[in-house]
């Protein structure tokens, strides 16, 4: 299947900003301006990979054995788990770097519609995925560096997808992967639906510091 960005989330990239849920005339001008040149540079790749998950929480085939109860918590149920790689590529990197040279304002609107457009490849990749696999059930995707699951896990999981290799993503000596827009997830698959998630501020990674709960705000993403 392949990767498709199909949309550029107004309200998604207006909380990357900062800026709540409101613009002026101005603003939205320069988020559509931005947004559109985004997509023009963007070249989505993806890659997956289907992997029997064993007692032990490591995964045949792959030397990968998933760390933490958070991501244990969620795959609690399931037989399967799927490994998943995304990008926007090369072009979208250039475009913000050059941008930054120039117009920094610019640039940080880039990157936010650059993250809220990865997240779009992600869903679009997600909802393709449960369209493959239904009638069996699929969990939310989940990444390393989420909860207590190590942020080290992430070379496991590109060695297990041959990341670099397939869709030319790397990864630097502290894990930041290369280009920046990028994601990694895994996905538990299931005969019975995900039981609910715990959800809201309280367990957010970010609680102490959000800028919206400060103003008696949520974020709306969880």
């Amino acid at each position: 299947m392949d990767a498709k960005l199909t949309g550029i989330d107004r309200g998604q990239v207006l909380r990357y900003l900062g800026c709540r849920d409101t613009a002026d005339d101005a603003l939205e001008a320069e988020l559509q301006r931005r947004a559109e040149a985004l997509k023009a540079e963007a070249e989505p790749r993806a890659v997956w990979k289907l992997f029997p998950l064993l007692p032990d929480f490591s995964l045949a085939g792959a030397c990968f054995r998933l760390e933490g109860e958070s991501v244990r918590a969620l795959l609690k149920d399931c037989d399967q788990v799927i490994l998943m790689a995304a990008t926007l590529g090369n072009s979208v990197e250039r475009l913000i770097r050059r941008t930054q040279a120039v117009d920094m304002a610019g640039a940080l609107i880039l990157d936010a519609c650059g993250s809220a457009a990865i997240e779009n490849v992600c869903d679009n990749l997600c909802d393709d995925l449960a369209a493959e696999f239904a009638p069996r059930y699929l969990t939310d995707r989940f990444s390393p560096g989420y909860g207590d699951m190590p942020l080290s896990q992430q070379r496991e999981l590109f060695a297990s997808l041959d990341v670099t290799r397939r869709i030319g993503v790397t990864l630097t000596d502290s894990g930041l992967m290369l280009p920046q827009k990028s994601v990694t997830a895994l996905i538990g698959v299931s005969d019975r639906p995900q039981a609910m998630r715990p959800r809201g501020c309280a367990v957010c990674s970010l609680h102490d510091t959000c800028a919206y709960r400060k103003d008696g705000k949520t974020c709306g993403t969880i």
